[in-house]
């Protein structure tokens, strides 16, 4: 351990440029996290989980892509609106279009911060832009030139830098800090790099640009190779001083950093790192369920930190340590990253200010008009069992409150079955404009049958990319939630749908997907294909 600390001390215990002995966390869930496949979350999804990372204290949260899409823009106009303790952030190449569409988005934002990016490395350069070292030069000057005539904050990113040349990308980060960036991103894209090589690559990039106070280095790390966690701390001890990451993780590929390791090994290992920060770990879990919850990509019950495991113990020696020392086995508490749930039982019984105080408990942020809605499915529930679990109130949140947009088409009313030999009959209720629709089909079993009928009503048949349903909690009386992933004419959707009848939950969970694929359909401004042009395209 001694020779460690000698290690650091030489390598990597340097002050960044800015001088600082914080540490400032950027969280890209809602735009590099979002890009995992088969994540859709809504606006009103995004600005629940924005909410959420503000009130934990996100130094940046970087709320989506304005140039990607319509609905890309509206997402961080909305947040942009709504947060104003956390710096917001937009995405943008060095494109004129790009970036006044990151400005236009970022208008109302009370901290906003457009962040530009351009790729350095050989690869990148001679494939994909077909571009000349001198050329990626002249856009990454003219972008942030441009950028920072329009907010008082830029942040600059050398996509695929530790692929890079050194010296090249150390001339390229001077021409973008000397343009105006006060924020200079060292991305590991592909998850190419490793800690030991990191560190030096980052600290030869801060001794080489030589930045004055005021600038801070910044690392985005990918998990390709399981790495990411560990590359942004050994930049961290390399002197950057801002790290970009994901809750759980989430994101492309093998995924990005996870904010709740990295921030969780710094405070663990003050006596390595020796730095603060504000963001307020004691909301790590609530957060990481929140998130997802709502992106329907589930934490592994072993996952450092906030996994369902992190903090519990079978062997028993492990309890019998535990019982007579917590830190015999423990290096954190799980207080401290707010994993320790209060005893409280919700039924019948219960009244609203508890229902609500729960909500907030859960990660969830509602206007009053949507907790009473919730608290009336709350209490339908409680009729049909005796008390409901976390997962039970979390499944009403995703399912009855945030899965319903003004966009949204069809509302499922009722269903009805009837058994007889081999086939099912299942007969659907839905509504479209006030009006009901329904239809009837046959099928090997009830679900089958239910989504026949569906298609038969809403006269389109996208393609079941997946189907799983599971029980909120291990209780005999849980609920069931279903999800559903329909994709059509190159769009995907995922849906969710929960009710103590399982047939009734996988009928929600269709619908709702049925709804998004409408949904995004008219963001993209493209017509679902009817049947009749599909071939055998659905099943």
């Amino acid at each position: 351990m001694k020779q460690d600390k000698t290690d650091q001390a030489a390598d990597g215990g340097k002050e960044a440029a800015a001088g600082t002995g914080q540490v400032q966390f950027f969280d890209t869930t809602l735009r590099d996290g979002e890009q995992a496949a088969g994540v859709n979350l809504n606006v009103d999804e995004k600005l629940q989980i924005a909410r959420q990372l503000a009130k934990m204290n996100m130094d940046v949260i970087e709320a989506g892509f304005p140039a990607a899409s319509p609905g890309d823009f509206s997402c961080v106009q909305a947040i942009a609106r709504e947060i104003k303790t956390s710096t917001v952030c937009g995405l943008a190449r060095t494109r004129e279009g790009d970036i006044r569409a990151a400005a236009q988005a970022l208008a109302q934002a009370e901290s906003p911060r457009i962040h530009v990016f351009i790729a350095t490395s050989p690869i990148h350069m001679e494939h994909k832009l077909k571009m000349t070292p001198g050329e990626v030069m002249d856009q990454a000057r003219a972008g942030v030139l441009l950028a920072r005539s329009l907010v008082p904050e830029v942040e600059f990113s050398a996509e695929d830098a530790s692929r890079s040349d050194l010296d090249f990308l150390i001339r390229v980060f001077r021409i973008a800090m000397e343009a105006g960036a006060t924020v200079l991103n060292i991305p590991d894209t592909v998850g190419y790099a490793v800690p030991e090589e990191f560190q030096v690559f980052c600290r030869k990039i801060i001794e080489g640009v030589g930045a004055p106070p005021g600038v801070i280095f910044s690392v985005h790390a990918h998990n390709d190779l399981g790495l990411a966690a560990a590359n942004s701390l050994a930049a961290v001890r390399a002197g950057v001083r801002q790290v970009e990451g994901t809750i759980n993780g989430m994101g492309e590929r093998g995924g990005n950093s996870a904010l709740e390791e990295v921030a969780m090994a710094i405070r663990t290992r003050r006596d390595i790192y020796g730095l603060d920060f504000r963001l307020d770990t004691r909301r790590l879990y609530p957060v990481s369920r929140l998130v997802a919850r709502l992106s329907g990509v589930a934490v592994p019950p072993n996952k450092a930190v906030v996994g369902a495991n992190a903090f519990a113990h079978e062997a028993g020696i492990h309890q019998h340590g535990v019982l007579a020392k917590r830190e015999t086995y423990e290096i954190m508490k799980a207080e401290d990253v707010g994993s320790t749930p209060a005893v409280m039982v919700l039924g019948k019984h219960s009244g609203r200010h508890a229902f609500r105080d729960r909500l907030e408990y859960l990660g969830y942020n509602l206007t009053d008009t949507e907790v009473t809605r919730a608290f009336e499915s709350f209490k339908r529930l409680c009729d049909e069992k005796k008390d409901a679990t976390d997962g039970d109130i979390e499944a009403i949140i995703s399912d009855e409150i945030l899965s319903v947009q003004p966009e949204y088409r069809y509302e499922f009313k009722e269903y009805s079955m009837h058994v007889g030999g081999e086939n099912t009959t299942c007969t659907v209720v839905l509504a479209l404009n006030g009006k009901e629709l329904s239809d009837a089909a046959t099928g090997h079993g009830p679900v089958e049958a239910a989504y026949a009928a569906i298609k038969r009503i809403i006269r389109v048949h996208p393609r079941l990319e997946s189907f799983t349903i599971a029980a909120t909690s291990e209780r005999s009386n849980a609920m069931g939630e279903a999800k559903v992933t329909l994709s059509q004419d190159g769009i995907k959707a995922q849906g969710n749908g929960a009710s103590t009848d399982i047939i009734k939950a996988s009928i929600r969970a269709y619908v709702n997907a049925v709804n998004r694929l409408y949904s995004t359909a008219a963001v993209r401004k493209v017509s679902l294909t009817p049947p009749a042009a599909q071939g055998a395209g659905g099943r």
